[in-house]
Order: C-alpha cells, then sequence, then structure tokens
C-alpha cells in the first residue's frame, strides 16, 4: 500500500510539474485547448492542463527589426535602381498575429517590396534620391494599415540604401566633383577680393597719412617763418623805438631807412617797395646833382 501511494505521488509529480508555466516579461503564450484557441497567457506564472491544453505560439512583445534584402524598383522615368529597407514592428495581438497570416515575417518582406515599388513609380530619379523621408512616411503608413488584422503595428520605415545603376552612380559623382570644385574656385576668389580690398585700403591709408605728414610740415614751416618774420618786424620796431627814446632826428631816421632798404636789396626780392617820404628824398638828390653839373659848365666857359 505504501508502494502504491508513493508511485502515484512520483506520477502526478511527474505529470504536474512540467506543466507549470512561467511567462517572462517579453513574451505571451498562445493557449490552445483541444485544438482551438483557448486564451493568452501574460507574463507570470501559469498551469496547463495536461494531454488538453498545449502551447500555440510563444510570440515577444519587443519591437522586431527586419533588415530586407535590395528590391529592384523601376522609377518614373524608367530607371531601375536596388533600394533595400528596414522595418520596425511590434507584435500588439498575439491571437491574430498566430492566426492572422501564415509566416508573418515573409508575408511583410512581400508587401513591403510591393509597395516600395508603387511608390518609386510614381517618382522620376531624382525625386527618389532627395524624398527619403516621403518615402517613409508613405510606407508605414501603408505597411501598418494592411499589418493591422494579423496583429501587427508598423512603428517606423526606414529607406537604408538607394542605389542608382552604374552610369548614373557615375555622373552623379561626376556632378557633385565638378560642384565642389566650383564651390572651391568661389571661395578662392572670394579671398582673393577680400585680399585686393585689405591692400587698396592700406595703401589708401598709407597715402592719408603720407599727406597728412607733408600738410603737417609745411604748416610747421609756414609757422616757423611766420614766428621769424614776426620776430624781425618786433626787432625792427623795438629798434626805431630806442632810437626815439634817445631823440635822434628825422635824419637818422632816414638813414636807418636807407639802411634797411640795402638789406632788404640784398635779399632774394625781385620787387622793392619804396615809401614816400624816400622817394622824396631821392628826387631832391638828384635835382641837386644836376644843379651842380651846370655850375661846373659855367666855370668851364668863363674860363
Amino acid at each position: 500500500m505504501p508502494g502504491l501511494l508513493l508511485a502515484i505521488l512520483i506520477i502526478i509529480i511527474i505529470i504536474i510539474i512540467p506543466n507549470i508555466k512561467i511567462v517572462p516579461q517579453s513574451k505571451c503564450y498562445v493557449i490552445e485547448r483541444l485544438g482551438s484557441y483557448h486564451t493568452t497567457w501574460q507574463h507570470g506564472p501559469h498551469f496547463k492542463i495536461p494531454f488538453i491544453d498545449s502551447i500555440s505560439n510563444k510570440v515577444t512583445l519587443k519591437e522586431i527589426v527586419k533588415d530586407f534584402a535590395p528590391q529592384p524598383v523601376i522609377t518614373k522615368d524608367n530607371v531601375t535602381m536596388q533600394i533595400d529597407t528596414v522595418v520596425y514592428f511590434q507584435i500588439t495581438d498575439a491571437k491574430l498575429y498566430t492566426y492572422g497570416v501564415d509566416y508573418p515575417v515573409s508575408a511583410i518582406e512581400s508587401l513591403t517590396a510591393t509597395t516600395l515599388r508603387n511608390i518609386i513609380g510614381e517618382l522620376e530619379l531624382d525625386q527618389t534620391l532627395t524624398s527619403r523621408d516621403i518615402i517613409n512616411t508613405k510606407m508605414r503608413a501603408i505597411l501598418d494599415e494592411a499589418t493591422d488584422p494579423w496583429g501587427i503595428k508598423v512603428n517606423r520605415v526606414e529607406v537604408k540604401n538607394i542605389l542608382p545603376p552604374r552610369d548614373i552612380q557615375d555622373a552623379m559623382e561626376k556632378q557633385m566633383r565638378a560642384e565642389r570644385e566650383r564651390r572651391e574656385k568661389i571661395l578662392q576668389a572670394e579671398g582673393e577680393k577680400k585680399s585686393s580690398i585689405l591692400i587698396a585700403e592700406g595703401e589708401k591709408e598709407s597715402a592719408i597719412l603720407r599727406a597728412e605728414a607733408q600738410m603737417m610740415s609745411q604748416i610747421k614751416i609756414a609757422e616757423g617763418e611766420a614766428k621769424a618774420l614776426l620776430k624781425l618786424k618786433q626787432a625792427e620796431a623795438d629798434s626805431i623805438k630806442l632810437l626815439k627814446e634817445a631823440g635822434a632826428d628825422e635824419a637818422v631816421l632816414r638813414l636807418k631807412s636807407f639802411e634797411a632798404l640795402e638789406s632788404i636789396a640784398n635779399g632774394n626780392s625781385t620787387k622793392i617797395i619804396v615809401p614816400a617820404e624816400l622817394q622824396g628824398i631821392a628826387t631832391f638828390g638828384t635835382t641837386l646833382k644836376e644843379v651842380m653839373n651846370e655850375d661846373k659848365n659855367k666855370n668851364k666857359k668863363g674860363v
């Protein structure tokens, strides 16, 4: 009897313990009972009825990233190119994901290729190369709506690479090289222009400084000559004043005037202005000389 109880206990342990399941936080289990969908287990401990319940699918709740192989697509202007995409999606309904479509990832890949061909077929080559954001947005919206019955939510779609034909790639590289050379020439020309402007401004400032220095030099020379002339006139005025204070008569003053005229005549001046008083003295001297000459002639005749 004890042996039978022990055997029964061992059988119960063998049957019950394997049917105690603990679901991880990042997963959920789809449970079937007698071949039909029964429930979905979320994270935590669960007990599966032996021989009746079965785990149909273990579904991850994490975001799934699928990098699909390049797909040949044709643009509106009949250019064939290779485009590969990356799709980020998440399973939101484990039941729909399990029973909605066979091989869901393959279905998403096929749907992505079809959607990509339809979108690129409406764009020309240049638009395709410059409209990645538009392509990504359209594809995400279409794929999200199409995969909703499968219990899948498409979070985003990224166009990874766009590979035009080799001849077009060579033409694009030549165009980019020409554009870089053009920008380099523009930058070089702007640098030379700025350098020429700086040189011209430096020469201009230098010329202005030289002119200002020359002007200041002439002003200093003129001021020196003016001061010298002023001192000379002041000295003459002081001399005349001293003569007057010493009681010198008019004849002495006129003699001094003659001396002044003599010093002026010995100078570099080409014109001399003679005062009226000195002109009268000169006329008197000439008349006196003529009278004396006439007297001499008469005496010679009388003899």
